[in-house]
Formats: structure tokens, C-alpha cells, sequence
């Protein structure tokens, strides 16, 4: 049986610099003309899809299917220039985390994002972690996360088959709507409070986990049930110990109360 993990990408894996946002208001003035695009549209939690739709309605721009493949035709066009220039990272911790859990047998990495397949592919190529990924969710055709969760969750199925189990399955963002996605397919969620959402935020949604960040490895993978305290000596002898200087200092830790299915928080 696998442990089943299906990570958002912005504010989770990633923080781009705004190079998607960016990107896509560069778009919208080459397809379409338009000089002054609007910047206040929410982006954190929303699909891709979701997005185009207000800005082609604050711009006029009729929503057809033409209309959106020349937006995200010429968006792809631009975004790997906006990840150049803008000052993007991958998050504290995500580098180590990706490369142990890629190492344990009965775990299996997915993306659940609101991003367009492509759009997610030249983000995470663009920082070198594309590779960790065998599946996923995206957000090229649906407006509602939860439908974007039942893509990534079929998925999962597709490529395991009956070795998944909603029991052993994570949604693991930044994002209140990571939370309710999570709970629309029936799965657990870890909370990260690495984006725009602060940790007392995230903690109102009743996550099963909610950590700060993903800089102590071996509270991450304790927490969605990789190992026990009882493996922490392999996975130190594996990766060093943070205390060679190499890692950022954890941040501090919140596990949170039992989630409504009577799990105990982080445990599987």
C-alpha cells in the first residue's frame, strides 16, 4: 500500500516571485491588446481557469475557446522569461523533503495545483524539481479546486490502482482551499503556513497537520506518516542531521486537532 502525497505548487513548493501573475498580464496585452491590466485579482488558492475567467470579464475579452488558447498559448510563451526575472526560490526545506521522500519505496508523489498542466511543468522544471512527480491535477478546465482534487485523486488510481486509499492519501498546500479540497475527496490534509495565509488562518480550517514550513525533515515526515520517531537515526544517517549547518532552523510546529473522519493529527 502507498502513501499517496498530492502537493500544491505556489506558496507549497514554490514562491515564484508573482512570475505567473506576471506572465499572464503580459499575455493578455500581447493576444489581446490590452494596455493596462488589471493586478488585484486573487490568485492564492483559485485554478488557472478561475483566474482567466475574471480577467477576461474585468477586460472584455470574449470567453470562448479561441479566445483562451490564444491567452494560454501566448502565457507559455512568456512565463519562462518571468521565472527568469522575477525573484523566485523554491521554499525552506522543499529541496530535502522531495529528494527523501523520492527515495522510500511506498510513497508516491502527485501534484494537485490550480495551475494549467503547462504552466506547472515550466514552474517546476524552471527549479529543477519536475522530476519528483508522476501524476497529477491542474487547473486548465475546472474553476472549483474540489474538481481539480477528484482529477488529481483519479490519477492517483490510474497510476497505482487499488494500492490507494483515501486513509493513506495527503493533499499537502498553503491554502484554505487546499483544506477543502482535500476533505471534498476524503483524504487527510497538511496545512503549510508558507504562503499568504498565516498559520492562525490555516488552523480555523481544521487541517490534520498544520506545520510553519517544511524545514524540519523529520517533523515533516512524521507527521504524514513516513516513519516513526523510531526511523529518525536512518533517515539522519541518509541525509545528515540538521545540525551540520547545511538546513534552516525549524520553524515552529502546530499539529491540530482530530479531524472530523477521527483521525488522530498526523498520524496514519
Amino acid at each position: 500500500m502507498y502513501s499517496v502525497l498530492l502537493f500544491d505548487i505556489d506558496g507549497t513548493l514554490l514562491s515564484t516571485g508573482g512570475a505567473g501573475q506576471k506572465a499572464m498580464e503580459l499575455a493578455l496585452t500581447a493576444a489581446f491588446g490590452i494596455e493596462s491590466v488589471c493586478e488585484d485579482i486573487p490568485a492564492a488558492g483559485r485554478t488557472d481557469y478561475a483566474i482567466t475567467t475574471d480577467f477576461f470579464r474585468l477586460h472584455g475579452v470574449a470567453d470562448d475557446v479561441a479566445a483562451r488558447e490564444k491567452f494560454t498559448a501566448t502565457y507559455y510563451e512568456h512565463l519562462p522569461t518571468t521565472l527568469r526575472t522575477q525573484q523566485g526560490r523554491i521554499l525552506p526545506g522543499v529541496e530535502r523533503m522531495l529528494a527523501v521522500l523520492g527515495e522510500q519505496p511506498h510513497v508516491r508523489m502527485g501534484l494537485l495545483t490550480g495551475n494549467f498542466r503547462e504552466g506547472a511543468r515550466l514552474k517546476l522544471a524552471h527549479y529543477a524539481i519536475d522530476h519528483h512527480f508522476r501524476f497529477g491535477g491542474y487547473g486548465d478546465h475546472h474553476p472549483d479546486r474540489d474538481d481539480v482534487a477528484r482529477l488529481a485523486y483519479a490519477a492517483a488510481i490510474e497510476n497505482m490502482g487499488s494500492d490507494v486509499r483515501p486513509d493513506q492519501t495527503w493533499v499537502i498546500g498553503d491554502t484554505p482551499s487546499d483544506v477543502k479540497c482535500g476533505r471534498a475527496i476524503g483524504v487527510r490534509v497538511l496545512a503549510v503556513a508558507t504562503g499568504v495565509f498565516s498559520a492562525e488562518e490555516l488552523a480555523a480550517c481544521k487541517p490534520d497537520v498544520l506545520l510553519e514550513n517544511f524545514s524540519d525533515l523529520e517533523v515533516t515526515l512524521e507527521s504524514l506518516g513516513i516513519w516513526s520517531r523510531n526511523h529518525a537515526q536512518a533517515v539522519r544517517d541518509t541525509c545528515g542531521t540538521r545540525s551540520n549547518g547545511d538546513h534552516p532552523a525549524p520553524g515552529p510546529v502546530r499539529l491540530v486537532s482530530p479531524d472530523p473522519m477521527g483521525h488522530p493529527p498526523g498520524l496514519l
